[in-house]
């Protein structure tokens, strides 16, 4: 068995672990290349995992467009969870729409009102959730487990991509005719919000286009953050 064999073999035990030892469950997308993959394993393997996205309002149309392009593919539909409009127009009306550029602080805040309070409304009620990172995306997720504790939301959080490789998710994704996001091939290998993300040049880190103003260290957008750090309470392999 190939190593990408045995990753594919492994996510989908964790996947079935999940569906049969945690309903209900649900796969945070943010249709990018590695939730693409995701998204393929469980339809393709009918596991009992919700899907949803996170529409901040600032997303770029090729973003927007996997919606589509998922439902015409799969047949399913992604669940999409907005901001609270009244939060949105307070941030934008005190500080401005691109307020965000000016701190650190400020970031986080837009980000908390367009991203973590929907995830905590998409958590609701649930005994566990899925996202697409891997340890080899950024500085902040190098300690990244397959299965963790999320003290954030009280519930168990799994990464089953966390031990795979941008070439292991684009090596899945051309074998298996995965749909995936047109701004991949301009240049942007992580995407975000579209104020928020850039393309990469050569040799630049695969995050790099994320929140390029600020250092290594800062950037994640809270959905993967207790009390503002990064922090792996307990950790256990799947």
């Amino acid at each position: 068995m190939s190593d990408l064999s045995k990753l594919i073999a492994d996510t989908r035990a964790t996947l079935s672990r999940i569906a049969s030892d945690f309903t209900p469950a649900v796969f945070a997308s943010s249709l990018a290349a590695e939730d693409m993959v995701l998204t393929d394993l469980i339809l393709k393997g009918r596991y009992d995992i919700g899907i949803f996205s996170l529409e901040t309002g600032r997303l770029h149309k090729e973003t927007l467009a996997m919606l589509d392009r998922v439902k015409e593919h799969y047949g399913y539909e992604i669940a999409v969870f907005k901001p609270q409009t009244e939060a949105v127009d307070a941030y934008v009306a005190q500080n401005g729409l691109n307020a965000f550029y000016d701190s650190v602080e400020m970031r986080k805040e837009c980000c908390r009102i367009r991203k973590v309070e929907p995830l905590g409304r998409a958590l609701l009620g649930k005994k566990a959730w899925v996202t697409g990172q891997r340890r080899a995306q950024a500085a902040t997720r190098g300690s990244l487990m397959v299965e963790e504790d999320d003290a954030a939301h009280l519930m168990t959080k799994f990464n089953p991509l966390a031990d795979w490789s941008e070439e292991d998710v684009w090596h899945y994704i051309r074998e298996n005719n995965v749909p995936y996001n047109a701004l991949h091939d301009q240049g942007y290998p992580s995407i975000g919000c579209e104020p928020c993300t850039r393309a990469i040049q050569p040799g630049e880190d695969v995050r790099a286009g994320r929140w390029w103003w600020e250092n290594p260290e800062s950037k994640e957008c809270g959905l993967h953050v207790v009390d503002g750090k990064l922090i792996r309470i307990k950790s256990v392999a799947a």
